[in-house]
């Protein structure tokens, strides 16, 4: 039996428990969009959330609060508030089968359908013909990635397809080499060019390396596309990973709406609401170009990790297993332009999104860059773009403070 909502008055705010994992970005940004909710209105709620951000249970069924907002994903969520008497609103994946939702609560859920369609449209959009996901082992806290697995293969039972899934192994210290080479040696089974959606940035990122490791140039022979738009797993890519936005902070601020209006008498009971995708975070590992020659797809696989590093063209041809001359010849066949342009043009990219951000000085964003001076990049942006770092600076973000 649900406890009735306690009065609220100024100086009683009503006490929320958020039971999430904000260690995971799709957590946090469900706990961001809940705070927006708050900062846009005048509800007042004392919030309870771990310090370290883990999801930890015991001693929840003595929470003295007035209501939870709670990932449903995890089971054993869903265990410990199965006869919880505060209003409850449950936040989580889309399910197929309309008995997997819990039947008495509000639940938000992430639209997965729309995900993977979302992700496999871009693909296709790429110029690709040959597609496979990168899933999840089959388990009770992953339920959301076979779910995944199952819009991925009604899309490709749609298009004629069997759907080419691969769970791999957990990620753990233990099995990490034993998880990379199997995923290299699934990588090799799949026909060339071909696009991978995969259920989760980390995902994607596990693609990414086992890529780098075995020499298998992206975009041109692998595609990789994940689902989060996770900052963290971009810090840690050479080469920037493509990935699907999910509608998390929506999410959070219809759950908190509902858990608003709950506190206010109002009932929910099995209301469901999917929320749709944002959009896609278009970066260099899903910008497939079909090219003809293994050289080219080879140097530039060399330069997108490296540009920023300063290499040279003979590095590039040394990489490549030929003559700097008979690879300058493949470079101006495929992609009118020599060896070096393509270099400087990666590291003029990188420049202008360091730029963009406004988190470095133009003296430390060449050399990150991998400019040999800082006049060197005024040159190449005044001869490229007709602008001087700074005034670029200006031109993308006009309102924000000169550094």
């Amino acid at each position: 039996m649900t406890r009735p909502p306690a009065p609220q008055t100024p100086l009683t705010p009503h006490r929320i428990a958020l039971l999430f994992n904000a260690n995971k970005v799709y957590d946090r940004e469900i706990i961001t969009g809940i705070g927006n909710y708050l900062l846009s209105t005048r509800v007042a709620w004392d919030l309870f959330l771990e310090e370290d951000f883990r999801c930890r249970l015991a001693g929840i069924e003595r929470f003295a609060g007035d209501g939870i907002i709670a990932d449903f994903d995890d089971p054993a969520v869903c265990e410990a508030l199965r006869d919880c008497p505060l209003p409850v609103v449950a936040v989580g994946s889309s399910y197929e089968d309309a008995a997997d939702y819990p039947p008495d609560l509000p639940y938000i859920a992430t639209d997965n359908a729309k995900l993977v369609s979302l992700a496999y449209t871009h693909l296709i959009g790429a110029g690709l013909s040959n597609f496979a996901l990168y899933s999840l082992p089959e388990a009770p806290e992953n339920r959301w990635a076979q779910q995944r697995e199952l819009a991925f293969q009604r899309l490709r039972a749609a298009d004629g397809h069997e759907a080419e899934i691969y769970r791999g192994l957990p990620t753990s210290a233990p099995a990490w080499n034993e998880a990379i080479e199997r995923l290299t040696a699934w990588l090799a089974t799949l026909e060339k060019p071909v696009g991978i959606i995969a259920v989760t940035d980390a995902r994607a990122r596990q693609l990414l390396q086992a890529c780098l490791t075995s020499g298998t140039p992206v975009p041109e022979q692998v595609a990789i596309i994940g689902i989060d738009n996770d900052p963290l797993t971009r810090t840690l890519t050479r080469i920037p990973l493509s990935s699907v936005i999910q509608g998390t902070e929506e999410m959070g601020r219809t759950a908190a709406h509902l858990l608003h209006q709950m506190l206010r008498g109002a009932r929910f009971p099995g209301t469901r609401i999917l929320v749709p995708p944002v959009g896609i975070n278009v970066l260099e590992s899903t910008k497939h170009e079909p090219l003809a020659s293994p050289y080219v797809m080879r140097a530039r696989h060399f330069i997108r990790q490296y540009a920023c590093q300063g290499i040279k063209t003979e590095q590039v041809a040394d990489y490549v297993g030929v003559s700097r001359s008979s690879l300058e010849e493949y470079f101006r066949r495929e992609l009118q332009c020599t060896v070096h342009q393509e270099i400087l043009r990666h590291k003029l990219d990188a420049a202008k999104a360091l730029l963009a951000k406004r988190d470095a000085s133009s003296a430390e964003v060449a050399i990150r860059c991998g400019f040999t001076s800082l006049q060197y990049m005024y040159a190449v942006f005044k001869r490229e773009l007709g602008c001087t770092p700074r005034e670029y600076q200006e031109r993308v973000s006009p309102s924000a403070t000169p550094q």
